[in-house]
């Protein structure tokens, strides 16, 4: 299924059937990025200002026009969380690992995305309703966070729901 999809995105990317205003980024043999649309070499600080700022991209080996964008996302977490205070402790990094390969992985990836989609949601909310751009206080994230608590209550029993369905077919048993 990996190679199926690489082999799409290959022949679309040589095809040019491409989103408009999607920025198309190549990385060459030597681990250097280039930017197309600005035609110069960016580093991988570059490409975090990027994503920091919305923009939509793709990463595409130059050579055999293989997607690469997840691989250098992945990248950018990983210098993020050697470089300073990480996002992820050992033990959920464990766990994450652990669901790879799992019949529950597709559930599992399912959550996180929409659990980091309604915290987004949640904060641009609260960043709206903010007079002024107000800094977020002690109180304000309590408050923010209450309500995401709420939502993400709501998320994890649609999950254990889609867990009890799903258990009946691929029973779990963790790994010990």
């Amino acid at each position: 299924m990996a190679t199926a999809r690489k082999k799409a995105a290959s022949e679309q990317a040589q095809s040019g059937d491409t989103k408009p205003g999607l920025r198309i980024l190549k990385k060459y043999p030597n681990r250097r990025l280039y930017d197309t649309q600005t035609s110069s070499y960016i580093t991988l600080a570059d490409v975090k200002r990027m994503v920091l700022e919305g923009v939509e991209f793709e990463v595409h080996d130059a050579k055999t026009q293989e997607d690469l964008t997840r691989s250098i996302l992945l990248q950018i977490i990983l210098e993020e969380e050697t470089g300073g205070v990480p996002m992820f402790s050992t033990s959920s990094l464990a766990q994450i690992i652990r669901f790879y390969g799992h019949a529950m992985q597709g559930v599992m990836g399912g959550l996180l995305e929409r659990q980091m989609q309604a915290f987004t949601d949640l904060q641009s909310r609260f960043t709206e309703q903010t007079p002024g751009g107000m800094p977020f206080t002690p109180e304000a994230w309590t408050g923010l966070m209450g309500g995401y608590a709420e939502q993400s209550k709501t998320l994890m029993n649609q999950w254990q729901e889609q867990l009890k369905q799903a258990g009946v077919m691929f029973p779990f048993t963790p790994k010990k």
